[in-house]
């Protein structure tokens, strides 16, 4: 990281032109937002780096997307088109101290009247004390941050953090993004040798990731292939099995839609058919678990609790045995889910509980049920009045845990078939002694 932190280092710009040499997927960077492809929803004239940029003030932020969106071109170009100094690190390769020596030299070069922009890519890797480390900073305005992150905010970074940056989400590149990314590298490097059925079966193999399937055209490039390749053929090069499907792709949505429904309509003859025709046609697999896995909680959730413990173990099953051997687990998984009981209650509860999330904002908890870890907590109430469950009769104390501004919610409805049926029981067994402790 020496090289990121020299004495007054020159600010880097997208406009360092890449070597001949570069990666393609260098050479073919963005040089300006309007270029960045597949995230129009922010960058974009009504989007909010869009809307950013024509005020000419950034706040710090938080790019949130899969490998492959563009996540590092965005916050290049961002410092470019409002006149800051970019800085990057990576929470892999940094510690404390390449940090605050990268506050230092911000610090530097806002007294002569530049801001800087510090990108650190990976954010989630920083440790929580390291992410606090960021707060004062941040706050004063010696850096505006932004953090580029393939994990779930929520999950990976402080509250304090997240409350100083917006979350910016970028999406998943579609084929459109995709077939887009192939006519730039065709621009530069010439037409690939592929037919038109292998060009689209090369994209979808790429699964939203541009650095992916430019790094795979590259491949194709450097090979000096003399005569296109069909799909089966593309395959067998790049060791990657590869979709065939129509150009168009509506064979690829049209058989996982089928499978789809043929599991939710408890028929395992069609399933296990159309989950044929897919791993026949050269599906990627992995992408088929993740579907099932997807269809567990989704379709039958509780009703059968063992469904999502079938697809993980057939997904550990075909990593651990590969093709063709591996396959036989994932046709058992869906044979498990075909004839499994289905409710989609656990669905709509997630549903249902994360609108309200989003409607009742930060309502506090009551304070009875506050964590209350500190003297001065517990001096405040934090805590006080608790009722120990294991300490009440039959296990249970009938307390009430919803915030006072809110009234208890129902999110969750089982269903009277499959294990669901014995969770209804609970709920009520649940309810009757709360309505008993409440005098009811």
């Amino acid at each position: 990281m020496a090289d990121l932190f020299a004495d007054d280092p020159p600010p880097a710009t997208s406009a360092d032109a890449p070597r001949e040499d570069a990666p393609l997927a260098d050479r073919l960077r963005p040089c300006s937002l309007g270029e960045v492809i597949g995230q129009e929803h922010l960058t974009g004239p009504e989007g909010a780096i869009g809307r950013m940029v024509s005020a000419g003030r950034l706040s710090s932020m938080v790019l949130w997307g899969p490998p492959g969106t563009g996540k590092t071109s965005i916050a290049r170009l961002l410092a470019d088109s409002v006149g800051m100094r970019f800085v990057a690190v990576s929470a892999v390769f940094s510690g404390v101290a390449d940090l605050k020596k990268a506050f230092a030299e911000a610090d530097r070069f806002a007294e002569a009247g530049q801001r800087t922009l510090l990108f650190v890519d990976e954010i989630h890797r920083f440790n929580r004390a390291q992410q606090d480390g960021f707060l004062p900073f941040v706050e004063r305005g010696t850096v505006t941050l932004v953090g580029a992150t393939t994990e779930n905010p929520s999950f990976e970074l402080n509250a304090a953090l997240l409350s100083r940056a917006q979350v910016l989400i970028l999406n998943r590149l579609d084929a459109e993004a995709l077939g887009k990314l192939l006519d730039r590298a065709e621009e530069l490097e010439g037409p690939l040798p592929l037919t038109e059925e292998a060009r689209a079966a090369l994209i979808a193999s790429a699964d939203g990731d541009g650095r992916f399937l430019l790094n795979q055209a590259e491949t194709l490039y450097n090979a000096k292939i003399d005569m296109p390749l069909d799909p089966q053929a593309l395959g067998a090069f790049l060791q990657r099995r590869v979709a065939v499907y129509d150009k168009d792709r509506e064979g690829h949505y049209n058989l996982i839609s089928a499978l789809h429904k043929s599991l939710r309509g408890s028929d395992p003859q069609a399933a296990l058919y159309y989950l044929a025709r897919m791993l026949v046609a050269g599906e990627e697999p992995l992408y088929v678990l993740r579907r099932l896995v997807r269809f567990a909680s989704e379709d039958i959730g509780l009703a059968d609790p063992q469904a999502l413990t079938q697809c993980l173990a057939a997904k550990q099953a075909y990593e651990f045995l590969g093709s063709p051997e591996g396959e036989v687990a994932i046709a058992q998984a869906c044979l498990y889910l075909a004839t499994a009981p289905k409710s989609n209650a656990a669905y709509t509860a997630q549903k249902a509980a994360w609108k309200s999330a989003r409607e009742t904002g930060s309502l506090m908890p009551p304070q009875n049920i506050l964590n209350a870890p500190t003297k001065l907590m517990k001096d405040i109430g934090y805590g006080a009045g608790y009722a120990y469950d294991h300490d009440s009769e039959g296990g249970f104390s009938g307390d009430n845990y919803w915030p006072a501004e809110m009234q208890p919610q129902a999110y969750y409805t089982p269903v009277e078939r499959g294990f669901e049926r014995e969770i209804a029981k609970r709920l009520e067994y649940w309810d009757r002694l709360r309505r008993e402790k409440r005098g009811e």
